[in-house]
């Protein structure tokens, strides 16, 4: 939706550690995109995928683009994180996962701050 991606871009970035890991990755993968996994496994981590590799459908937003990428999240996790900041990072640390970053040794993860 249009007017979700207009309210969050201005509140979604990221580092350069994590740009850097994104600009690695879509020169071995291409095109990427972002979604704010909400299930059981990963709790709200964000994932990796190539555009072609992941189906967006209905219940997901386009809330905004990190390293011209695409993010997305569901419709349930929007309603919970409009009114905060997300900030896209790395670790060196977690545990495996389907996301592309993880061949790198590294893990996304997003840090939340509520906006007053």
């Amino acid at each position: 939706m249009p007017l979700a991606s207009f309210k969050m871009q201005e509140k979604l970035i990221a580092t350069a550690e994590a740009v850097a890991v994104i600009e690695q990755l879509k020169d071995k993968h291409g095109e990427l995109i972002f979604h704010l996994s909400g299930g059981c496994c990963d709790g709200s981590a964000p994932m990796c995928f190539t555009k072609e590799e992941f189906y967006i459908d209905k219940s997901d937003l386009l809330v905004g683009e990190i390293a011209s990428c695409g993010f997305y999240m569901s419709r349930d996790q929007w309603n919970y994180y409009q009114n905060s900041s997300l900030t896209l990072d790395v670790a060196t640390t977690g545990p495996s996962s389907f996301s592309l970053e993880t061949s790198l040794g590294v893990r996304f993860n997003v840090k939340s701050h509520i906006l007053t």
